[in-house]
């Protein structure tokens, strides 16, 4: 038996010590119009969140939730009458919960999915559907096995905005596609710099906010959050925000999977606690689209901003330039300019309202073909954010004049550079104390999943990593 086996069944014996042994079953067989229960995992900002969103959806009743931290189960919207957990196992024990909301930290989306779908339940994953590649596609395959409805957090798939766009330009409205710049600029604050471990909070169970990542030494100020910034919990910018513009723009252009390249540069020019670059440029092309994502987390105040690269004019979205003019497209709308920079039509949106209802209809319905995100869509977008964090993650120290040299051939990266270096110099960056760093053009195999060639090695490293014993990600759910 190999060690994966035994330490799934290690983890549900440990449920079982809990008072929680998770049994394979169908679950309830819904009608129509009957009500679906759900329990919701991760009681943080988001978490809660989706307890008020789904508070409101019709014939949808929230019956249970669940969070590391005591702290965060004391929630006052939450009615008495909601049963608490702190450990997901007991919650994924209770027969009359249809489907549970997953809105823990990123670590443990994929294991908690799976669980999930092992105990009879339907998912919401919240975005970055994943960690890591390797398991993303785990998630998928067991989804798969088990058949059930999974619906990927990236909820700009509900917006009419976005849809009606793709529309417009897979049937070709604008002219071909030429390039894209898909970006991100909100700035942000350091996240302070500590002295040594700092104590985990009384009021959670480590172990159990660890998962299956690493219980290391807390080395953040902040317990909650900051956590996004650091590689053993977190995906940085790009998987926190970054992963709903590429959604959009996977959506938009008709893409079904992702590029099989990717070369990017940055670096976190903080000095604090954070991994996770906070300026970072990745250059990669698919279908004969170059594509440009940008992401910054620095504020400009050289050019009187607080909102990173003013000069997007918004903080974050899509700029699509095609062979009859350019779309500007972000959260909740977008516009459509001709080559005289005259406006000519106007998409308005929702920034994605409904996508909670859209799967809880589908569940009703026994079938995931009318999901806004079906969980292969959400795993695609995530492996795009993936390749930009692996090719920055393989880099090594280089210079600017480097940098340039490799980009040069396209007019928008080589662009986007040269605006972060007006944004460091803005901020006083010191670039030989702090360099450039920057990744090789990576090959991606989009179907093995995994890179090959030059560099394949360092980089496939971060395509799979190894779990804590007991939550393993199990190799055949």
């Amino acid at each position: 038996m190999n060690k994966r086996t035994v330490s799934r069944r290690h983890f549900l014996a440990g449920a079982a010590a809990a008072g929680a042994a998770v049994t394979l079953f169908p679950g309830r067989v819904l009608g129509a119009n009957e009500r679906v229960n759900i329990g919701i995992i991760g009681q943080g900002g988001k978490g809660s969140a989706h307890f008020a969103d789904f508070s409101k959806v019709p014939n949808c009743q929230i019956i249970a939730v669940c969070d590391a931290d005591k702290k965060a189960l004391a929630n006052p919207q939450v009615p008495e009458n909601v049963k608490r957990f702190q450990d997901l196992r007991q919650l994924l024990e209770m027969k009359d919960i249809d489907a549970v909301v997953i809105a823990a930290p990123d670590h443990w989306h994929c294991l908690a999915a799976i669980l999930a779908f092992q105990a009879g339940k339907h998912a919401y994953v919240e975005k970055p559907v994943s960690h890591y590649v390797w398991e993303g596609r785990k998630m998928v395959e067991a989804a798969r096995k088990y058949n059930k409805i999974v619906q990927a957090g990236v909820q700009q798939r509900s917006c009419p905005a976005v849809q009606e766009c793709a529309r417009d330009v897979q049937a070709g409205m604008f002219g071909k596609v030429l390039w894209a710049h898909c970006y991100k600029t909100d700035s942000r604050k350091p996240i302070g710099k500590v002295d040594g471990p700092q104590p985990v909070p009384e009021t959670v169970d480590y172990n159990l906010w660890a998962g299956p990542a690493p219980m290391s030494p807390v080395m953040r100020k902040q317990f909650h959050y900051d956590w996004h910034w650091q590689w053993n919990w977190g995906t940085g910018e790009m998987g926190n925000w970054g992963v709903h513009y590429l959604d959009d723009l996977r959506h938009i252009l008709g893409w079904d999977d992702v590029p099989s390249n990717a070369m990017a540069a940055g670096n976190r020019w903080w000095d604090d606690d954070g991994e996770t670059p906070n300026m970072h440029m990745c250059l990669m092309e698919h279908k004969g689209v170059k594509v440009v994502i940008d992401i910054r987390n620095m504020a400009d105040p050289g050019r009187g901003g607080d909102e990173g690269a003013v000069y997007l004019k918004s903080r974050g979205g899509n700029y699509i330039m095609c062979e009859g003019g350019h779309i500007a497209i972000a959260r909740g709308g977008g516009k459509v300019f001709d080559k005289d920079n005259k406006m000519i039509k106007q998409y308005k949106g929702t920034g994605g309202t409904g996508h909670d209802v859209n799967w809880i209809e589908a569940i009703r319905a026994g079938s995931n073909k009318t999901l806004a995100a079906e969980i292969e869509v959400g795993h695609q977008s995530t492996v795009l954010c993936h390749l930009a964090n692996l090719s920055w993650r393989v880099g090594k120290a280089t210079t600017i004049e480097e940098i340039r040299e490799n980009v040069k051939s396209h007019e928008d990266a080589l662009n986007t550079i040269e605006d972060m270096m007006v944004q460091l110099d803005n901020n006083k960056v010191d670039l030989k104390a702090k360099p450039w760093i920057a990744g090789p053009k990576l090959a991606y195999d989009t179907k093995a999943e995994k890179f090959t060639g030059d560099h394949a090695d360092d980089a496939n490293k971060f395509i799979r990593l190894e779990c804590r014993e007991p939550f393993v990600v199990p190799e055949e759910a």
